[in-house]
């Protein structure tokens, strides 16, 4: 992508623009992702602040450096080549959390599970499902993030974020699109940064209650003691995916290290020293098998990335 002297400058402008602690060159990705793989990125940055987003942004925009912006990395699968170009990660720099009567506002680093237990401290009601959700709000947000009935469309009321244009912009919750895993930034790039949300009054003892239930029912049925993206591949309409692929026998299915989960057929886990070929060839494998079955095809809800 660039000569040694090209990447030497842009090095020096991207350290310039995000501090010289903030940037790491080839990075490994599998130290940035739940299902611990990847390979490396050729520069990796740590947001610890909204001005530092836009002047990375920016900077990549103006360069023609390729950007890709993670979160916490629960819902990636990262290429064994790894990525090219810069990743922006939003993490604790922008994890402000703020309570106002029934509103929150709430910065796109801020992990669920820690937004979900503020609310519940502050006797507001709506974010109990996301409290065993591993993902931070920024990522949750783009993919309309949502457990055991819960979604973030159901309280969301608006965000700010940076467009690939460089425009900062607050929006109202209705231009987001938000629909199954979905949103609008899956479309116009935009770089979710701060998010609001409208709650309702409750009993913190009785959402305290509530969370430990939910918390309860993931440790019995999820594979929470390996590495994985969570669910593997979105719901289909009218079916669930975990009991399509169980009735396709599919159950402990494996290529090298990736596995279906035997504990949840809806998980692809890391039995150890998995590759992301391995993961890709396995979630192909069983939409194959699947829909050979069921006439049904599943379309995976982890997101792929890097250099394939």
């Amino acid at each position: 992508m660039f000569g040694e002297t090209d990447m030497s400058t842009f090095e020096k402008r991207l350290t310039a623009a995000a501090g010289a602690d903030a940037v790491r060159r080839q990075e490994p990705m599998h130290l940035h992702t739940s299902f611990r793989i990847g390979g490396p990125a050729d520069w990796f940055v740590e947001a610890v602040s909204p001005e530092q987003v836009r002047e990375v942004t920016a900077l990549c925009r103006q360069e023609g450096v390729p950007l890709t912006v993670i979160g916490n990395g629960t819902n990636l699968l990262v290429s064994d080549r790894g990525i090219r170009g810069a990743v922006l990660r939003i993490g604790a720099g922008l994890a402000q959390v703020s309570v106002k009567g029934r509103e929150i506002t709430a910065g796109a680093g801020v992990l669920l599970s820690r937004l979900a237990r503020a609310a519940q401290e502050a006797g507001l009601s709506g974010l109990a499902f996301a409290g065993g959700i591993p993902g931070s709000l920024g990522g949750g947000v783009c993919m309309n993030a949502g457990a055991y009935g819960g979604e973030l469309v159901q309280v969301l009321t608006g965000v700010t974020w940076l467009l690939p244009d460089g425009t900062l912009e607050t929006v109202p919750a209705d231009r987001l699109e938000l629909g199954y895993r979905t949103s609008v930034c899956q479309k116009n790039g935009a770089v979710v940064l701060e998010a609001q949300m409208e709650l309702s009054p409750g009993d913190p003892s009785e959402i305290a209650a509530q969370m430990d239930d939910l918390s309860r029912r993931r440790r019995e049925k999820q594979p929470l003691e390996y590495p994985s993206a969570g669910s593997a591949f979105k719901r289909p309409a009218g079916h669930f995916a975990g009991q399509l692929i169980e009735e396709a026998g599919l159950k402990g299915f494996a290529v090298g290290g990736a596995a279906v989960s035997e504990k949840h057929a809806g998980f692809v886990i890391n039995t150890g020293g998995a590759t992301a070929r391995d993961v890709r060839d396995l979630l192909e494998a069983v939409a194959d098998r699947v829909e050979k079955r069921s006439g049904i095809r599943l379309e995976p809800e982890i997101r792929m990335i890097g250099e394939w």
